[in-house]
Formats: structure tokens, C-alpha cells, sequence
């Protein structure tokens, strides 16, 4: 029987393609694309030279491109539209491109139409990435080939024919890709919800709304993962199609995995417990890596043996730019948070440490609310080092705080990442942990989050 993978390409041969934005996501897509033979157009704001190399393999290959201010004039031209993840689905340019009729999808919506294995996605406002990649690692153990990717950084659909129905699929969704998605997963996760992204997002009903649809369209053979602790992501409980399952540090859900008072994780299922671990079993510091496992063995439980599971547990080391220890110079310690683009995300990553921290804060904003983070950051910084366009707010918020004191917290302020760096170190003395602890996107000066922390450690590697 032909694969529907297959159908799907010899569809397209006589389609004209175009993909908007020539990010991760989307440059193999668009090789596999001009390798089968499809006319292939990609739509990018940037100019050749910018694009570089990989513009000039891809021209190579027979693609075409429309480059600069005006990428997005010929979109009427193409048949089928693969939008960036980025890209808000509601912009002008996709909906007249909706209105005349042109099929505008993206990578992951086909490939959960093609997908031949069991599809697990997660999805959250914090948490998503580090618990994405515990499932892959669960399974993994139990000897499971298991295709990572989505949010995380790497496109599956350029894979899909490789895949095997035996294998697994793991998947972090972000908000923008779950926006347009009108199929869910066979394990749906939602690790918690709190305000983000409300620089694109209209408002916090349509970002909810958005994050839903992980889980609208599952059927009743489906399982879903929901916190339970979370006033959001619990009140979502009611709307589940299929199997509900709930984690919690803070109380007993009916099914799902839970931590006791005696630092126990239990796993309750009809009824019945069963001791999972100790929490103290963890290598990743901090309680909300305790929460990020409830996460994930709630997601694999019935799949994975608790031996792998305490094994993943004891030695998994974490992922990159996620309270990354990066190194120890003249006794400060230099740690790498890059991913906590929002203030909850800090919030958890400061609570890791059981000491007063310099942190290194600011970046794009993307209008969330500051004052939750300033009652932590007293709490948790003696020195604030500030940069990018949300400074002021960020200083505002901590400012006018019940509590702060400038004596007790010190700001200063920056215009780089090498400013932030060299103040840290000459402030900085023996015993002290210096974290970059942004809460915000790195738009303002860098194109992600991956390149503003590999930045952050080559120059503190550099020291």
C-alpha cells in the first residue's frame, strides 16, 4: 500500500510552493520540496547576501526566491503557502491569501497529517522544551527510536518517510504553530499557562485559545496531560475528548503523577499508587524540574518501565540553555538561562539556587507584565544588570515594589552583552552565581534565544 506520504508529494507536482521565511524550520522542507521536484518559491525579508550560502544552494536546486521589503507582493502567485511559525496566521497577507483561495498551512500541520507512529506534543508557557525532550528520553530508555523535534528546533516533515509506524514522534508546539492546527496529538501535555506572547496574540483569550487546540481534536482513544496546580490549564480538565490525566506537586490528582509530602513521586492510576522515585533522584536542580518530571511520567506511564524512568531521572544532565552551567572563574559560577523568555520562566530558574544572585535581564518586548517577577527578584538578586528595550520597565516594576531596597538590590544598566558580562565579572566575588535570567524574547539584538545564550557563554568562556 502507498504511503500516504507518498500521496502527498505527487500531489504537489504540479502545485507552485511558496514557504515564508528561510528559518530552521522550513530550509530542509524546502530541499526535500525542490528534490522531488516541486516548483518551490521562498518569500523572505531578508536580501541574498544576507541569506547567504544556503540561499545559493537552494538557487542550486532550482529554487526561486522573492527577497526584501516586498516578499510577500506575489503570495497570489502560489497555490500552497507553508507559513514560519512566527508569522501571525491572522496577518493581512494570509488572510487575503485565505480569501483568494490558497491552501496557507505550515511544516507541523502536515506532518501530523502524515505522521505513520504515535504522535506525543507539549505545550506550555513554561516548561515545554525541558519536558519535550524528558518524554523523548523516557521512551528513548525503554528502546523506543523516537523523531524530536517542532519548537525545539528541528523539522520532522523533511523525515516522514523515514519514520515507521513502531517508532514515536515528540513535539513542543508554541502557541503560534497550535493557532491554525485542527488536529491534535495522541498524547496531548499542556505543562501550564501564564501570560506570554501577548505582543502577537491580540489578547490572553485568543493565546488560551491557541493552546487548546493541542487538544480539541483528539478522540476518545487519546490521552491528555494537564496541570493540575495551574488555575488554566486545570480549568481545562472539563473540555478533554479523550483519556484525562493530571499532574500535581500539591495534591493528589485521580490519575496521574503526583509528588508527596515525603518527597515521593507516586503515580496514581483507578485507585492504586505505585512509588515512582524520590525526588532527590532528580539531577536537574530545582522544583520545577520535580514538576517537568510529573510532566513527562504522567505522559509515558503504561509505556515506560520505572527502572528507565529512575535511570533518565539519575542521569540526565539537561538541555542546552536551560540553567546551563557554563563555568567557574575565580570562584563565581556562570549559568546560562536564555531560554526564560518570560517572567514565570525566571521565576523557576531562580528558585533553583538557595542563594542572592546577579542576574542579567531585558531583551525584546513582548508586553507581559513585569511586576509578577519584581517580588523574586528582590527576593533572590543583590545585582541587576539590565539591558535591551524592556530596562526601564523591568527597572520600573522592581522599583516601586513593596520591599525593594537599593541598598539590598543594585541595578545597573547596559547596552550589550559584553557590557552585561564585564560588569558581572567585576562585581562579582568568590561564592557569587551570576545567571543570564533574561524574561524576555532576544528579538531586539538577536534573531533567537539559542544565539543570545551561545553569545553569553563565548564571552564568559572568554574571560
Amino acid at each position: 500500500m502507498q504511503r500516504r506520504a507518498d500521496l502527498f508529494f505527487q500531489q504537489l507536482k504540479d502545485k507552485k510552493v511558496t514557504f515564508i521565511g528561510m528559518g530552521v524550520s522550513h530550509f530542509d522542507c524546502i530541499k526535500l520540496f525542490a528534490q522531488k521536484g516541486i516548483r518551490v518559491t521562498v518569500a523572505d525579508k531578508r536580501t541574498a547576501a544576507q541569506l547567504g550560502e544556503k540561499q545559493e544552494e537552494l538557487a542550486g536546486l532550482g529554487v526561486r526566491f522573492a527577497l526584501g521589503e516586498e516578499y510577500l507582493e506575489h503570495l497570489s502567485e502560489a497555490d500552497i503557502i507553508f507559513r514560519t511559525p512566527g508569522m501571525n496566521y491572522f496577518s493581512p497577507a494570509l488572510s487575503k491569501a485565505r480569501e483568494l483561495g490558497k491552501v496557507v498551512t505550515s511544516e507541523m500541520e502536515v506532518f501530523f497529517d502524515l505522521c505513520p507512529c504515535k504522535l506525543y506534543a507539549v505545550t506550555g508557557s513554561d516548561g515545554k522544551t525541558t519536558t519535550t525532550t524528558l518524554i523523548s528520553e523516557l521512551l528513548k530508555a525503554q528502546g523506543k527510536t523516537v523523531h524530536l523535534g517542532g519548537n525545539i528546533g528541528r523539522a520532522l516533515l523533511p523525515i516522514i518517510e523515514t519514520i515507521r509506524e513502531e517508532d514515536a514522534a515528540v513535539v513542543e508546539l508554541s502557541s503560534f504553530q497550535l493557532i491554525s492546527m485542527r488536529q491534535s496529538p495522541d498524547v496531548a501535555v499542556v505543562t501550564n499557562v501564564a501570560p506570554n506572547h501577548l505582543d502577537v496574540h491580540k489578547d490572553m483569550e485568543e493565546y488560551i485559545g491557541a493552546k487548546k487546540n493541542i487538544y480539541l481534536h483528539q478522540n476518545a482513544f487519546s490521552k491528555t496531560v494537564l496541570n493540575m496546580d495551574n488555575e488554566i490549564t486545570n480549568a481545562m480538565a472539563g473540555e478533554v475528548r479523550g483519556r484525562l490525566y493530571q499532574f500535581s506537586r500539591r495534591g493528589i490528582p485521580q490519575n496521574g503523577a503526583y509528588l508527596a509530602e515525603n518527597g515521593t513521586i507516586y503515580m496514581m492510576l483507578n485507585g492504586e499508587r505505585t512509588e515512582i522515585m524520590k525526588a532527590t533522584d532528580i539531577r536537574l536542580p530545582g522544583i520545577h524540574n520535580v514538576e517537568n518530571y510529573l510532566t513527562a511520567i504522567t505522559a509515558v506511564y503504561g509505556e515506560v518501565d520505572r527502572e528507565n524512568m529512575v535511570k533518565v531521572a539519575r542521569e540526565f544532565g539537561g538541555v542546552e540553555h536551560r540553567i546551563e552551567f557554563v563555568r567557574e572563574l575565580d570562584g563565581v559560577k556562570y549559568y546560562n538561562d536564555s531560554i526564560a523568555t518570560s517572567p514565570t520562566r525566571v521565576i523557576a530558574g531562580l528558585n533553583s539556587f538557595d542563594q542572592k544572585l546577579i542576574v542579567i535581564a531585558g531583551g525584546y518586548d513582548k508586553k507581559i507584565p513585569f511586576e509578577p517577577l519584581a517580588p523574586k527578584l528582590i527576593e533572590k538578586c543583590k545585582l541587576l544588570i539590565l539591558m535591551g528595550l524592556t530596562a526601564d520597565k523591568i527597572e520600573k516594576a522592581v522599583t516601586e515594589c513593596n520591599g525593594y531596597d537599593p541598598q539590598e538590590l543594585r541595578i545597573i544598566r547596559v547596552s550589550t552583552m559584553e557590557e552585561a558580562v564585564a560588569a558581572a565579572r567585576e562585581n562579582a566575588g568568590k561564592g557569587d552565581i551570576v545567571t543570564l535570567s533574561p524574561a524576555c524574547a532576544s528579538f531586539d539584538k538577536y534573531p533567537n534565544f539559542e544565539v543570545r545564550g551561545n553569545h553569553y557563554k563565548g564571552l564568559v568562556n572568554a574571560l
